[in-house]
C-alpha cells in the first residue's frame, strides 16, 4: 500500500520542520517545493540521510517543478515572507499575496482534490484567497492558526503553574493576529477550570501574552518569526486529515453564518477529518466574549475589502 503524500510548499524554516517531522512521525512521503533552486533538494537530501536514525521509510523529495507535487493528499503552504521587529502579519499583505497566487495556480493544476492548509500570513486573507483562487469547496482549505495560538496558551498556563503542558486545555478564537480571543473560560487542567486555579489578573496577563506572542518571537530572533510551533501545529492538522483522526481543533474556517460571520475565514473549533473540515462548533459566549469577537471579525473583513483577486 503506498503511503500518503504531503506536499510542503516553501521550503524556509517552517517547510524544513515540517518535513523533519512528517519523516519522523512515518506520516507520509514528502515533497518540498520551493522556487529557490537548491535549498529544497538541500534541506530533502540532509533529512534523507537521517531517515536511518528515525527508523522511517518516509521518502523526502526537493523540487522548484510544480508538477512534482502531482496527486499529494494534503497541501500545507507556508511560502511567502516572514515578519521582521515592528511589523505586524498584516504588513506581509501585498507581498504574499502575490505569492500565494502563483501557490493557489500550481495546487490547482496539480492535485486538485488535496485538501489545502495555508499558514502564510496574514492567515485570514491568504486562505481566503487561496480557497477562491482554486475554486476548492470550503472544507478542503482551511488555515493554521488556533492550533497554534492554543498552543502557546497551554504552554503559559503551564509554565504558571507548574505542571505538565499535556494537561492543559485551551481554546483562541478569532482572527491569527492582535484580535485573536483567548477564552479562559473554555481553559482547564485536567478538567479543573482555570479560573480557580489563577487570579483574574494573572489569567488576563497570559491572554495578553498569548495575542503578542508570535511578535515576542520575532523581536527575539531579530531575524525571522517562530517556526518549529508553527510546523508542529500544521504537523497535527495534517496527521488529523490522513488519518480521519476526527479531531477537534481550532483552525481558520470558512463562516457561512457561524459566530455571525459570512465570507470570511476565521478561527473556530472545528472537526477535522478525511473531509477536511467536516464540522464547525459554534460555542456559546459570553457578552464580553462575543465583543471580542465581533471586533476581530470586523478586523478580518477590512483587509479582506482591501484586496482584489
Amino acid at each position: 500500500m503506498a503511503r500518503p503524500k504531503i506536499s510542503l510548499i516553501g521550503a524556509g524554516q517552517i517547510g524544513g520542520v515540517q518535513a523533519q517531522l512528517v519523516a519522523q512521525r512515518k506520516l507520509a512521503d514528502v515533497v518540498l517545493f520551493d522556487v529557490v533552486e537548491g535549498v529544497p533538494q538541500g534541506k530533502a537530501l540532509d533529512i534523507n540521510h537521517a531517515l536511518a536514525g528515525f527508523q522511517s521509510e518516509s521518502l523526502v523529495t526537493g523540487t522548484n517543478d510544480y508538477r512534482d507535487i502531482a496527486d499529494s493528499d494534503v497541501v500545507i503552504v507556508t511560502a511567502g515572507v516572514p515578519r521582521k521587529p515592528g511589523m505586524s502579519r498584516d504588513d506581509l499583505l501585498e507581498t504574499n499575496l502575490g505569492i500565494i497566487r502563483q501557490v493557489a495556480e500550481g495546487v490547482k493544476a496539480n492535485c486538485p482534490e488535496a485538501v489545502v492548509i495555508v499558514l502564510s500570513n496574514p492567515l485570514d486573507v491568504m486562505v481566503l484567497a487561496m480557497k477562491k483562487l482554486t475554486g476548492f469547496p470550503k472544507q478542503r482549505v482551511f488555515g493554521q492558526a488556533g492550533v497554534l495560538d492554543s498552543a502557546r496558551f497551554r504552554f503559559f498556563v503551564a509554565e504558571a503553574l507548574g505542571v505538565s503542558v499535556r494537561d492543559v486545555v485551551a481554546m483562541v478564537l478569532g482572527g491569527h493576529g492582535d484580535t485573536m480571543v483567548p477564552l479562559p473560560r473554555y481553559c482547564s487542567v485536567n478538567g479543573i477550570p482555570l479560573r480557580s486555579l489563577l487570579s483574574d489578573d494573572e489569567i488576563a496577563a497570559i491572554v495578553k501574552r498569548v495575542q503578542g506572542a508570535g511578535g515576542e518571537v520575532v523581536g527575539l530572533l531579530k531575524t525571522g518569526s517562530a517556526f518549529v510551533s508553527p510546523a508542529e501545529a500544521s504537523i497535527e492538522m495534517a496527521d488529523a486529515v490522513l488519518l480521519d483522526r476526527k479531531r477537534v481543533l481550532p483552525c481558520a474556517a470558512y463562516l457561512e453564518g457561524e459566530y455571525g460571520a459570512s465570507g470570511i475565514y476565521m478561527g473556530v473549533p472545528a472537526l477535522l477529518g478525511a473531509g477536511g473540515v467536516e464540522r464547525i462548533f459554534e460555542l456559546e459566549l459570553e457578552k464580553d466574549e462575543q465583543a471580542q469577537m465581533q471586533a476581530s471579525i470586523e478586523h478580518v473583513e477590512k483587509l479582506v475589502s482591501g484586496i482584489e483577486l
